[in-house]
């Protein structure tokens, strides 16, 4: 069983708590929180595999936006 990881960007607000919490991740461009695919941001709403080594990082990143906007789903 995985996580996947994807954000809805009409209710980002920018403030970086996720790109702070896993720079791996996630990204901020143009105030716009994105969720990373390898050193490309990919188009909101598009769900990315978590690493396992990087799960706890992106929890955390999803636990503490203020938005609530960082989905997780269990594959």
């Amino acid at each position: 069983m995985g996580v996947r990881v994807w954000i809805d960007e009409k209710e980002c607000v920018g403030n970086g708590v996720c790109v702070d919490a896993c720079p791996e991740m996630f990204t901020l461009d143009g105030g716009i929180a994105y969720v990373l695919l390898g050193d490309r941001a990919v188009p909101g709403g598009t769900a990315v595999d978590v690493p396992d080594h990087l799960l706890d990082a992106v929890i955390e990143a999803a636990e503490e936006c203020p938005p609530s906007c960082i989905y997780l789903e269990t594959t």
